[in-house]
């Protein structure tokens, strides 16, 4: 059973959360301030985060930045600001999805769900993109016809960041940061050119898939649907 933490200072909104996620299976940990939930994450495992912003002792920016330095899990914000600004700083923090304040259960239901998938492909070493399929172990590209590519190391590395995420929107900079590495010495031009490079490689190939540009953050990539 996947085992959701839950921090918001507004215990109806923690409660609301537990309900929807439990008849859906999940178990809830819930935690009314950061301080508490960083300590909580730090002594017990945990799949996932749901957060607030604003919180006493410590706010959902701190916690954010506090549980990526030793867990790769989920984190989703709930927010009652929707500004791209304070969406632009949750993901440059590491969170992976937010719902804004008032929000329908559901959807909130089903974002979790599509942030456990995600995780789930992003552990394993293949992804498939349409008729494309990425192999991390071999670091080929494989066709549907059974033929076998490589391309540039980076260019393969950023197409299976964004494949295993499908559908997240990733900054420029935490491209940069996950990819490249901290102490880079280049700019975010160079995920552009990286882009650039892919997408006019599998031009022939957007009815698999697709790298968008989100105008002001960064980019994410679409999966075709049958």
């Amino acid at each position: 059973m996947p085992k959701v933490l839950v921090v918001d200072d507004e215990e109806h909104i923690r409660e609301l959360v537990r309900l929807y996620l439990e008849d859906e299976g999940f178990e809830i940990i819930e935690k009314e301030n950061g301080a508490d939930a960083l300590e909580f994450a730090e002594n017990n495992h945990v799949d996932m985060v749901i957060l607030d912003i604003m919180m006493p002792q410590m706010d959902g920016w701190a916690l954010c930045q506090n549980l990526r330095e030793f867990g790769d899990m989920p984190i989703l914000m709930i927010t009652a600001k929707g500004e791209s600004t304070d969406r632009i700083k949750g993901f440059k923090l590491g969170t992976d999805d937010y719902v804004v304040k008032p929000f329908d259960p559901v959807e909130l239901v089903l974002r979790v769900k599509a942030l456990f998938k995600r995780y789930r492909t992003a552990t394993s070493n293949i992804v498939k993109l349409g008729d494309i399929t990425l192999d991390r172990k071999s670091y080929r590209v494989v066709f549907s016809d059974g033929k076998t590519t490589t391309i540039p190391l980076k260019e393969f590395e950023l197409l299976y960041k964004l494949g295993s995420n499908a559908g997240q929107l990733f900054t420029r900079d935490s491209l940069i940061e996950q990819l490249w590495g901290m102490d880079f010495a280049g700019d975010e031009r160079t995920v552009d050119v990286h882009i650039k490079r892919l997408r006019e490689r599998f031009s022939a190939h957007e009815s698999s898939f697709r790298i968008v540009t989100i105008r002001g953050l960064g980019y994410r990539l679409e999966v075709e649907q049958d």
